[in-house]
């Protein structure tokens, strides 16, 4: 099964020496989880996020960047696990485990990379919390649906994505002190939570954030990749 990883962490301005430090660290635990990541990377600065709301037909584009000291998206992982006692046991391994959290999604199904992604765009999709629909429901498939249609549109460019299932299923991990803790659902109580990513391929932002309008969904927060994993 796969499931998905959300690094979530305030953004901090590292010294040279700390940066240094932190790349390390991702860099051994890629060493260790090699067999069970299928991909990931860090998302670019998140003051040039955008975010997308009013759905298709009448969408409504907001530009970061966040309010200070916001903890906010710094990363994903794709994993495959036989279980989510598995994922989880990756997920306490991630360095942002230890100062931030990770959430962890089981995925519907995974539509993966069949190329190295670089510089792309997360598209990442948000829904109340009452608003997600349960996998093989009549209204889940409807929205499945549309989102086939979409593929008719932009489906060379979307290079990789997975719908999430519900938030219940979430599992929020922390570490601190070597303790680990999990917390059943999103890390925060929001009016929204994830339910599903793209990951597209787009000449510049403009053409990213156009992509991303035509998805339906409440809201889509686009970031681009920072192109560092490889993945």
């Amino acid at each position: 099964m796969h499931y998905f990883a959300l690094l979530i962490n305030r953004e901090n301005a590292l010294t040279p020496e700390q940066g240094a430090d932190e790349l390390a660290a991702y860099l051994a635990f890629h060493a260790k989880a090699a067999a069970a990541i299928r991909a990931g990377d860090a998302l670019t600065p998140a003051a040039g996020a955008v975010r997308i709301s009013g759905g298709p037909d009448n969408p409504t584009i907001t530009d970061g960047p966040y309010a200070e000291g916001a903890e906010v998206a710094g990363g994903y992982y794709v994993f495959e696990a036989d279980n989510l006692d598995e994922a989880l046991a990756l997920a306490r391994d991630i360095p942002a485990a230890k100062y931030g959290a990770v959430e962890v999604w089981p995925m519907v199904h995974w539509q993966a990379p069949e190329q190295p992604l670089g510089n792309d765009w997360l598209a990442l999709l948000l829904e109340p919390p009452q608003e997600v629909n349960t996998p093989g429901t009549d209204e889940w498939n409807e929205q499945a649906a549309k989102h086939g249609e979409l593929a008719k549109t932009i489906g060379e460019q979307t290079l990789a994505g997975a719908p999430l299932h519900p938030p219940s299923t979430a599992t929020t991990v922390r570490v601190r002190d070597g303790k680990v803790t999990l917390t059943d659902g999103p890390y925060a109580e929001g009016a929204e939570v994830a339910n599903g990513f793209y990951v597209l391929r787009a000449s510049d932002r403009d053409e990213a954030v156009k992509m991303a309008s035509m998805i339906p969904a409440s809201a889509i927060e686009v970031r681009q990749l920072s192109g560092v994993s490889g993945l």
